[in-house]
């Protein structure tokens, strides 16, 4: 798949934007090179994909080779996958322009509903699973009806959200603050291996519909007249996509073979990067974020769009509770400080603008990794928690800088 950052199309970029009267800044000449030119030009997932490099590089050679092992890897592949749900969340809220504070307490009381029901109620495990998922997109629902229909903010809707919820998890919970969960369906969820043969066969037949689907875009656009790419530079994208997937397979293979976990969170990621770059939902959503006035001008449902958005990332958020509740096989009362601060710091870092309208779902991927890493890294060095709240603010500081410097340095695009 591609990492492109920019997944809104060409032609809908008029609608999505603004007219905000300012001119474009002139093309630098031939042969200059200037700073402003290079933010002005669109650098895809290269400032991240770098970071990311430097930060494994370090963390390699601090602990004398032990992060790049197999068995670390794929743990912080497993790590992440709360976060890259989460952040798969946010990201749909941030393309709005808007912001969802709640998204880590209905993560937890969505898991808590799901617990409470099979271990007290004796629900079958995928009843209580659908249980929690039909909670998360009543909350999602509210949330969006209060932020579309009668226009309050999402920062404090979302934030008096979480309060509440913190609430519903409380009450659902009764005096337990921990709540084991011991049906063997939910729990095999997060830490199952496949076997070998879906290991390799999964991942391969998504690499040749991806191919499929390269092609049939390159006839199509052909049959109507549109610049295609070349077929050097067609095999060379498809080529390089099935290496990477062949590599990340092995590595897997060589400790004990691909999480399951890893392969739902990047199910989930997929189908949403469908949904946004080949549906008109997609062109909706990124029209909406880039200016709701005009998007509505167009015709575009901007209401019913804000509600899909937060119905959809509400119920990602129960996903999120039930891999996580897999995971540590119990329920807490207790929610993680810093579960919503990673999962929206993925989304920034991957480059998903907090102003709205601009960012890939594919960002989550590089920036859970990056998070991931962080965190993986400063444990194997035996840091404390305050060393690595520290580094990863610091890093949000930096990622939230550079999207704001983009946009300064380029009116034309900002909001």
């Amino acid at each position: 798949m591609t990492l492109d950052r920019n997944p809104a199309p060409t032609e809908n970029r008029a609608a999505s934007e603004p007219l905000t009267g300012a001119e474009p800044h002139p093309p630098a000449p031939k042969g200059r090179f200037s700073l402003r030119s290079l933010m002005r030009g669109d650098l895809g997932f290269l400032p991240v994909l770098l970071t990311l490099g430097l930060i494994a590089l370090y963390f390699q050679i601090t602990t004398n080779g032990v992060f790049f092992q197999a068995r670390n890897l794929t743990n912080l592949t497993q790590q992440i996958v709360v976060i890259s749900i989460l952040s798969t969340a946010a990201v749909l809220v941030l393309l709005l322009g808007e912001i969802d504070l709640s998204l880590a307490a209905v993560a937890q009381a969505c898991a808590a509903v799901m617990a409470t029901l099979s271990v007290y109620q004796s629900w079958n495990a995928w009843a209580a699973i659908g249980a929690a998922l039909l909670v998360g997109a009543v909350i999602g629902l509210i949330n969006g009806f209060f932020v579309a229909v009668l226009r309050v903010p999402s920062f404090i809707v979302t934030l008096a959200g979480s309060i509440g919820y913190a609430g519903l998890l409380l009450l659902v919970m009764g005096r337990q603050s921990t709540l084991i969960v011991r049906d063997p369906t939910i729990r095999s969820l997060a830490p199952t291996y496949l076997d070998p043969a879906l290991s390799w066969g999964i991942p391969l037949i998504v690499v040749g519909l991806y191919a499929a689907g390269l092609w049939f875009e390159q006839q199509r656009r052909a049959r109507v007249g549109l610049s295609t790419r070349s077929t050097g530079k067609l095999v060379a994208q498809i080529a390089g996509v099935l290496a990477l997937t062949i590599l990340v397979v092995f590595l897997f293979q060589s400790y004990q073979g691909v999480p399951q976990a890893v392969l739902i969170s990047l199910g989930i990621i997929l189908v949403f990067w469908l949904l946004l770059r080949k549906t008109p939902f997609g062109r909706h959503l990124y029209a909406v974020g880039g200016s709701a006035e005009a998007a509505r001008r167009a015709g575009i449902n901007v209401v019913g769009m804000k509600i899909i958005v937060f119905t959809l990332a509400s119920t990602l958020a129960a996903v999120a509770g039930i891999m996580l509740t897999s995971r540590s096989t119990a329920v807490a009362t207790q929610i993680s400080a810093t579960l919503l601060l990673n999962a929206i710091a993925a989304a920034v870092i991957g480059g998903v603008s907090l102003f709205g309208g601009r960012g890939s779902v594919w960002a989550v991927v590089l920036g859970a990794l990056v998070i991931g890493s962080l965190d993986n890294g400063l444990d194997l060095l035996n840091q404390d928690q305050s060393v690595k709240n520290i580094v990863q603010g610091a890093v949000l500081v930096l990622a939230v800088t550079a999207d704001a410097l983009v946009r300064r340095s380029n009116p034309v695009r900002g909001r």
